[in-house]
């Protein structure tokens, strides 16, 4: 009889005096730390790459002033030298009407000093040099440019090493 007890006692739902198993402890330490350190890198991260674009953003700006700098200088030398070709151009006309051949056109061109030189900066130059031609119809110029060229007046001693350092 006593194990007709048990076993209807077995089959019966529990009872709620019974106790139930003991509730898991929930580990919440490890999961918010590795998510901390994992914060912590990335934004050490973003902090180290935005430094390096704010060091690459200067270094394009240097470069870009030395450059507009370099190519203003070469533009006003250029100027300068238009218009010393115009005013050698109006004296070979003069030059071209006086004459009435190609002969005497030559000599009186030989006369005219048709290469000069412009300055730069403090190390080049614009070096210039025109041939006088004499013109065989109204449509052809007084001139033909020999030399447009920029010269180093200063040998360079280029730095080879890294800023690396030591």
């Amino acid at each position: 009889m006593m194990n007709n007890l048990q076993s209807s006692s077995s089959l019966s739902p529990k009872s709620n005096t019974e106790e139930s198993p003991a509730p898991r402890k929930i580990r919440m330490g490890v999961n918010v730390g590795s998510s901390s350190i994992l914060l912590i890198f990335v934004i050490l991260c973003l902090v180290s790459f935005a430094t390096l674009s704010l060091v690459s953003a200067n270094a394009d700006s240097k470069l870009s002033r030395k450059i507009l700098n370099r190519t203003t200088d070469y533009y006003n030398a250029c100027n300068i030298a238009e218009a010393r070709i115009a005013q050698l151009d109006r004296q070979l006309a003069e030059a071209h009407e006086a004459s009435s051949s190609a002969a005497e056109y030559s000599e009186k061109t030989g006369e005219l000093e048709c290469s000069f030189t412009v300055k730069i900066s403090d190390t080049q130059i614009l070096q210039v040099s025109l041939e006088p031609v004499y013109p065989v119809s109204d449509e052809q110029g007084f001139y033909q440019i020999a030399c447009w060229k920029v010269v180093n007046t200063e040998e360079y001693d280029y730095d080879s090493t890294l800023p690396v350092f030591r």
